[in-house]
């Protein structure tokens, strides 16, 4: 069941990055390739800058993020990248210009957070700015947000849940005669850049994805034998099959291999500690591999 619904998850990804990109089978080069051609030779130079400089177990994510800033510039226009916001954010150009790379998790990266901007300016261009910004954590429909002025009953308004994501509010009139509304869950929809974003970095899933030039091949780092062993052996006991594991986990490429034919987000809850020790046997973070390992054997 679990392995049924993770590839519903990727054919549907597949068929938005069909729609949206035209492309059939999808790698790194050839998002780089057609991003130049709309970004432009500069910007994507500094972009592939940025996708080398992540952890490995982060690529796929950046590259995603690239994706949707293609689809995003094609839809807002090249000059999106020079246009500040009312607010005082610097423009986008200059935050690629000017931004490191995050180490961790627990950040989004400069890619990330472009991506963030330009899916929900994509969806302020065709669907008008949001009039509030709530959450999808609870599945209340009725007054959830704070209305306009000049609200009036039967009114549909757009309401923000996430990047790039909006819903529409229904104005109503309660039995007490105040105004009140009702999200209207059916009309949840995504801009096309974060459609794209999502759907390249489930389709393409964690890699290898290597880049043209990359020498040394970061995939061919070899990793810990010994944490790999106890990593791998762990997956199989779980419920992992040989195949999904592969050969010994030697160099990286190995491990990110692994890691994408297990699909681990879709088994229970105690693959998260598996996902994290992998995570840092990959990105060689010998602490939190060192915890990781120590909480796997604690819970065995």
């Amino acid at each position: 069941m679990r392995e049924a619904r993770a590839e519903d998850a990727r054919t549907e990804a597949r068929r938005l990055i069909r729609e949206i990109l035209g492309e059939e089978q999808l790698s790194a080069g050839a998002l780089l390739r057609e991003a130049e051609a709309v970004l432009g030779t500069e910007r994507v130079t500094r972009c592939a800058e940025l996708v080398r400089g992540a952890p490995l177990t982060r690529r796929s994510a950046e590259l995603a993020s690239l994706a949707g800033l293609l689809v995003g510039t094609r839809e807002l226009g090249a000059d999106w990248w020079e246009r500040s916001r009312a607010e005082g954010a610097p423009a986008p150009g200059e935050v690629l210009r000017t931004a490191g790379s995050a180490d961790s998790w627990t950040e989004l990266t400069v890619l990330e957070t472009l991506a963030a901007r330009i899916a929900d300016d994509a969806a302020d261009h065709v669907w008008g700015s949001p009039v509030a910004v709530t959450d999808l954590n609870s599945w209340q429909a009725e007054d959830r947000i704070t209305l306009p002025r000049d609200a009036v009953p039967g009114q549909r308004v757009v309401v923000s849940f996430d990047a790039g994501g909006r819903l529409d509010a229904v104005v109503i009139r309660r039995p007490d005669d105040d105004l009140g509304s009702n999200l209207d869950f059916s009309s949840l929809r995504y801009s096309r850049p974060a459609e794209t974003q999502w759907s390249w970095g489930v389709a393409a899933g964690l890699g290898p994805h290597r880049l043209i030039g990359e020498d040394p091949d970061p995939y061919q780092a070899p990793v810990d034998g010994t944490a790999a062993r106890v990593l791998y052996d762990w997956a199989l006991r779980h419920g992992a099959t040989a195949e999904q594991t592969g050969r010994e986990w030697r160099v990286k490429g190995d491990v990110v291999a692994a890691i994408e034919r297990v699909d681990w987000m879709w088994r229970s809850g105690e693959w998260f500690a598996w996902w994290r020790g992998v995570a840092a046997l990959v990105d060689g973070d010998p602490a939190q591999l060192s915890a990781r390992l120590e909480e796997i054997a604690a819970a065995s």
